[in-house]
């Protein structure tokens, strides 16, 4: 686990019509501020990798289709610093992640069928001076071996 990651495990509460779940709350103190609110889509084996924030936090949740996410700790300070971690999110395993800034993230898109994120920012995003810095995706650095492996 790296340091400052969370985890919220989703209660849905379901009945006869489908199912309703709380995503996140105020009272929670999963963001220590709330800026913006998006949702994406990505097709079955896309690979959105890597990226991360010096400002911002993230909180992800992938309610349609499942993820493979991966996280880097980039942070100078942290215990964590240089290590790894999995996370594998969606409909089999409704959980929200909240990503500390200064952590690098991205996902695979697992299965045959697109993926659809919904994730919180503890800021809007900025046009003009974007918090976003962008590392590949098969840097030789985190060194991440995004196949599948049959066991």
């Amino acid at each position: 686990m790296i340091e400052g990651v969370r985890i919220k495990r989703l209660i849905k509460h379901c009945d006869d019509r489908g199912f309703f779940a709380e995503l996140v709350r105020d009272d929670e103190q999963l963001l220590e501020h709330f800026g913006q609110a998006s949702v994406s889509m990505s097709y079955p084996g896309v690979i959105k990798a890597f990226h991360f924030h010096e400002k911002q936090d993230d909180l992800w949740y992938f309610p349609v289709g499942n993820a493979q996410v991966v996280l880097y700790d980039l942070r100078e300070d942290s215990p964590t610093k240089n290590q790894t971690a999995v996370y594998y999110m969606g409909e089999e395993n409704p959980i929200m992640l909240l990503i500390p800034k200064g952590v690098a993230h991205g996902y695979r898109v697992l299965g045959e069928k697109p993926a659809t994120i919904i994730y919180f920012t503890t800021y809007s995003y900025d046009r003009n001076n974007p918090d976003e810095e962008r590392i590949p995706w098969d840097d030789p650095s985190i060194g991440f071996d995004w196949t599948t492996k049959n066991r």
